[in-house]
């Protein structure tokens, strides 16, 4: 159950929930590998992507994970779970929503202030009247992007251009999901911790978690261990080792929208400590209540959204994960789902855009992994207690 349900008191009774046993753990896994094998072979044999990984898991770490297809259409390796993958958009949640709640959480930043607060310099029409919630929940009024890398390639040029970008509605108007908003996000971050993104997320997320295969601009070295994504012309072909999103490219690799890359085996982890309240092998990320407040429902009336993450009705959470389930999608076809009330993260790693942008069916593939996964375990377990609850 999800932590914050329990400090909410608002746990399933007893009678419908039970500790699964180590030999029930080994059985569901079983039964777990086919279909995620099945659903991964399929996604290949579709041209879905050339490979993908996914690793499915509950609170008490991984239960299953496999691959499929291979890092590129042509000859290349096989994706393992060591494989760095372009996050794409789960760079928002996994690293720049992860940041702002531990600020948050601190005292340092208040969810209900004005963005002027923490950026003061951050200033136009309306722009007073934002507050750090709007960012979050995507009802800014900033618009969803622009363009800009067609404008210039220089860092701070480009830099300047999205921090002036006008609202184009009043603050919560209405949801329009932004990565200038993201990107305002990080910089509230950078100015109220005083270090750079990047440094901020290395210390205080992925070292304490030891995800040490997560990072922006992964050197060389990694490179025959990163899965390429788009052909581009204007960045000389086909991008390997370095970030698809061209905004992000031109900022130097380090953005609060996209940018990181990271592996199966730190995702794993990362969705271990969401299940288990926030503390993994000892170290505390975030408390348990500040989980339930990030990744309940900001306005089930208007949005799917929660503070930084996505809700149901979603690609990702199929049709059968419950209303307590969160997630989010990056644009390169990686996406990450997690259900507190079936102690059941699903994640799943792929290069969708490669060659290619113009292909839409990833969509088909989260929601046949979601339901292939969610069916089996709901069949095995049903609502189970979750390790990491008081």
């Amino acid at each position: 159950m999800l932590c914050g349900a329990a400090l909410a008191s608002e746990a399933q009774p007893a009678a419908t929930t039970r500790q699964p046993t180590r030999q029930h753990r080994a059985a569901l896994a079983r039964e777990l590998r086919d279909s995620l094998a099945i659903v991964l072979r399929a996604g290949v044999s579709d041209r879905a992507f050339p490979g993908a990984y996914a690793v499915v898991g509950d609170s008490r770490g991984i239960l299953v994970e496999g691959g499929a297809g291979h890092l590129d259409w042509a000859k290349s390796p096989t994706p393992d779970r060591h494989t760095l993958w372009d996050l794409a958009s789960l760079t928002k949640v996994i690293g720049t929503t992860t940041a702002l709640a531990q600020l948050i959480e601190s005292g340092k930043v208040d969810l209900n202030a004005p963005v002027q607060r923490y950026v003061p310099d951050w200033t136009g029409a309306g722009k007073e009247s934002v507050t750090v919630r709007h960012l979050l929940t995507h009802t800014s009024g900033l618009p969803a992007f622009r363009p800009y890398d067609q404008q210039t390639h220089n860092p701070d040029t480009l830099a300047a251009l999205i921090f002036s970008t006008p609202l184009e509605r009043p603050p919560g108007d209405s949801m329009i999901y932004s990565d200038i908003g993201a990107f305002m996000m990080g910089r509230i971050v950078e100015t109220v911790s005083g270090q750079r993104l990047d440094k901020y997320l290395a210390a205080n997320v992925f070292k304490p978690l030891r995800m040490t295969e997560t990072r922006y601009n992964p050197p060389r070295a990694l490179w025959k261990r990163v899965a390429p994504t788009e052909f581009d012309s204007t960045r000389g072909g086909l991008m390997h080792g370095q970030v698809h999103d061209e905004r992000a490219y031109y900022l130097g690799g380090v953005a609060a929208h996209a940018g990181l890359f990271s592996s199966a085996a730190d995702l794993s982890r990362f969705a271990t400590m969401l299940l288990h309240c926030g503390i993994l092998d000892g170290s505390r990320v975030l408390r348990a209540s500040t989980l339930a407040q990030f990744t309940a429902y900001a306005d089930s009336g208007r949005s799917n959204r929660a503070l930084g993450w996505q809700k149901p009705p979603v690609s990702w959470a199929g049709q059968y994960m419950s209303s307590r389930a969160f997630g989010h999608t990056g644009f390169t076809g990686t996406s990450i789902a997690v259900d507190p009330d079936l102690d059941l993260y699903i994640i799943l790693l792929s290069n969708r855009v490669n060659p290619t942008r113009n292909n839409p069916r990833i969509s088909d593939v989260r929601s046949r992994l979601a339901d292939a996964i969610v069916s089996v375990v709901r069949a095995s377990r049903g609502l189970t207690n979750n390790a990491g609850a008081p």
